[in-house]
């Protein structure tokens, strides 16, 4: 039940009398007129009401949340709304998580590791040069992905030979 004197924010955006069984009552309060102001603005005070009045009501406030949210970013942001959002916070996972592959490489080849067979060949040979771009994408831990910090570090660097300047 609304009290008689008091109107939901989306009753006075649309400047009418607040009915006793107003939809908007419960998920758009008078302190807060905003959050009715975008949702109007993108969806419209009529499909708004379809749609919460469609739904259940133990779902009808993460609805009216959900409409809040995807308003405000598409107000913010015209072209792509929500969906510009959930691409950048996928490019960043991405990202970190190609960073974290970089990482454990690069922690991965800087171990000291234990003599054996394999290394003492590898003394053998005059300073091998090894990169990333030589190592296969499950070495890395990455597959599908390039990057020039892989391709242009060396693991191990060669020493000037005599003569060098």
């Amino acid at each position: 039940m609304i009290p008689s004197n008091t109107r939901c924010a989306a009753c006075k955006h649309l400047r009418r009398k607040c009915p006793s069984d107003c939809i908007f009552y419960p998920y758009f309060p008078s302190n807060n007129p905003q959050r009715f102001a975008y949702d109007h603005k993108i969806f419209g005070a009529s499909n708004i009401s379809k749609m919460l009045k469609q739904l259940p009501e133990h779902q009808r406030a993460e609805a009216a949340n959900s409409l809040y949210l995807e308003a405000e970013y598409r107000v913010q942001d015209p072209v792509y709304g929500c969906v510009g959002v959930i691409s950048d916070l996928q490019q960043q996972i991405q990202t970190t998580q190609f960073q974290l592959a970089e990482t454990q490489a690069l922690m991965t080849f800087s171990k000291p590791h234990q003599p054996n067979e394999d290394q003492h060949q590898l003394q053998q040979q005059p300073y091998p040069p090894q990169t990333f771009s030589s190592l296969s994408s499950e070495q890395i831990g990455v597959e599908g992905t390039t990057h020039s910090f892989l391709n242009n570090t060396m693991l191990h660097q060669s020493p000037p030979l005599p003569g060098d300047h």
